[in-house]
């Protein structure tokens, strides 16, 4: 939960950022925040047995790793002696509840409870863990609260940042927190305590004053406060000096405050809306009453139980992993009944773009440094063709010693900034390719055994001119058997091609003379005096004897 209405008064200081914005970010995930939403998410008995919160995690990560991500799991340890009370209520009747008068008796001397190993949520993170460990994301025990060893890796400077949705981790300390990530619309939540330092002049101190007032996992609050009679009365004493003075004086630093602004009258029964509500005689104002019980809380918040970042266990979680592939597909065929082939599909891809990134960092890096040779090799071996997805520009490309990836999409604007040698070679191929295209001759068209069409159309003229001209010139002296040949190689050329189309024929009639065997005739005469002959009509010729 955190801090009641905390989320609210830091609503303006909310940004929308791009996923892309978590590039090469070391970041740490309270991750039983996850789980838990993705448990809500999913709460049908199907969705359970089917591990889809499991399933949503995998997805998750991958877009992260893609991005070249450092993530780190952070998991809650024991539960504070202080917040058992908070603990209870949530259980409800599964834990007996101490009555409202020993709520304030001193705390049992065990400093902590130690949770239940064996409950289905341990059993989710137990299988979040093993997941994570085949991703190469180590996990980090903490001793109590996981939001609270996160703000201490994230004040630390060990992460850029801390994924959480207990608003309790600003009081801890931290100071990049991002609340949720949607990866459908690819943006996420983040609130930055710079932000919120100038933008309602709120620091730390002033947040737990808040939760003092307000009431929070540690504390019930102080009963009146809403949350602009806090924010007021916390801005009014100041960050600097705010808790020292509840520390020493509890609920007497309020009146001592409140009272510079009201008679003496009406000093202890005003009764206003988002105001204070402070009663007349000596009965304690909620469960935080003596100064005693301020400076606890205060101090649960200021000096939380956790590994110290040169501790051990923090140094072996921020160390790299390796991705394990068998144990993956393994895990991935027990959990979601996936072949090998389908889980590398899934992850494959997305572990050689952020060995990219990683190559373009340490280009970047080289070239800052004045160094030209990289001392490994580009992941990419070559562009096969641009893409588009979803709208953004993308190429896709063969992959270099990377074992069962053959090719996949990857941005353009990554291929651009971490080896632009491999555009210029693709941009160049193709302009050869278009270059060696056009000086190609057009093939030779095979020769046919046909006469072509513009021949036969040539001859065909050419033998009706010389019958054009054969009717213009008769030849009279020229002997019965001359004119037979003659006219027998006019209208019997040497030569027909039977596969082009024959010439219009010559218009004829039957002669209508008889010719005596044996007396010659003049053919062409015979034919003249025929004026009537038609245009195509079959010429024919009739000797009768």
């Amino acid at each position: 939960m955190g801090v009641k209405h905390l989320w609210d008064i830091l609503e303006s200081c909310k940004k929308t950022l791009p996923l892309h914005h978590l590039q090469n970010k070391k970041l740490c995930v309270d991750l039983s925040c996850w789980l838990v939403q993705f448990a809500t998410a999913s709460r049908t008995p199907a969705c359970m047995k089917e591990k889809v919160y499991l399933k949503n995690l995998f997805h998750r990560l991958r877009a992260l790793i893609a991005l070249n991500c450092s993530v780190i799991f952070v998991t809650d340890g024991a539960i504070p002696s202080i917040k058992l009370a908070a603990y209870r209520r949530r259980l409800g009747s599964q834990v007996p509840v101490e009555k409202a008068s020993d709520i304030t008796k001193p705390l049992p001397p065990v400093p902590s409870l130690r949770r239940n190993k064996g409950s289905e949520f341990s059993c989710m993170m137990k299988e979040a863990k093993m997941l994570g460990m085949a991703l190469g994301i180590p996990s980090l025990d903490g001793i109590e609260e996981a939001e609270a060893q996160c703000a201490s890796l994230n004040s630390a400077s060990l992460c850029d940042g801390c994924f959480t949705s207990d608003s309790d981790v600003f009081l801890f300390g931290a100071r990049t927190v991002y609340r949720d990530i949607i990866l459908d619309s690819g943006y996420v939540v983040c609130y930055e305590m710079v932000d919120i330092e100038r933008k309602l002049g709120l620091g730390r101190n002033s947040l737990i004053s808040l939760a003092l007032l307000l009431g929070s996992d540690y504390s019930n609050g102080v009963h009146g406060f809403g949350t602009e009679t806090a924010c007021r009365f916390v801005k009014s004493v100041g960050d600097d000096s705010v808790l020292d003075q509840m520390a020493l004086q509890g609920v007497a630093a309020i009146r001592k405050k409140r009272g510079k602004d009201r008679t003496d009258k009406d000093q202890f029964t005003e009764d206003s809306e988002n105001d204070i509500c402070i009663k007349s005689t000596n009965e304690e104002i909620g469960h935080l009453s003596s100064p005693s019980q301020f400076a606890e809380v205060i101090d649960a918040y200021l000096n939380p139980k956790c590994h110290s970042p040169d501790s051990e266990a923090v140094q072996r979680a921020c160390a790299d992993l390796p991705f394990s592939r068998s144990e993956l597909q393994q895990l991935c065929e027990m959990f979601f009944g996936w072949s090998p082939e389908k889980t590398d599909e899934y992850i494959l891809p997305k572990i050689a773009e952020r060995d990219l990134r990683r190559f373009g960092n340490l280009r970047c890096t080289s070239s800052a440094l004045g160094v030209d040779s990289i001392p490994v090799p580009c992941p990419v071996s070559a562009i096969v063709k641009p893409r588009k997805v979803q709208g953004e520009e993308y190429y896709e490309v063969s992959w270099l010693n990377t074992e069962g990836l053959k090719v996949s999409f990857v941005p353009a604007s990554l291929i651009q900034s971490a080896c632009p040698e491999k555009i210029a070679e693709f941009t160049s191929k193709k302009d050869e390719e278009k270059r060696n295209k056009q000086k190609r001759k057009p093939k030779p068209r095979k020769q046919s055994n046909k006469a072509p069409i513009s021949e036969v159309d040539k001859q065909l003229q050419e033998l009706l001119i010389t019958i054009k001209e054969g009717e213009k010139n008769p030849l009279k002296d020229i002997s019965d058997h001359s004119q037979q040949n003659y006219v027998k190689d006019i209208m019997e050329p040497d030569f027909f091609d039977l596969c082009t189309p024959s010439p219009p024929p010559r218009a004829s009639k039957v002669a209508k003379c008889k010719i005596p065997i044996g007396q010659s005739v003049n053919l062409i005469e015979i034919i003249d005096s025929e004026s009537d002959v038609s245009p195509g009509c079959d010429m024919k010729m009739t000797i009768l004897e």
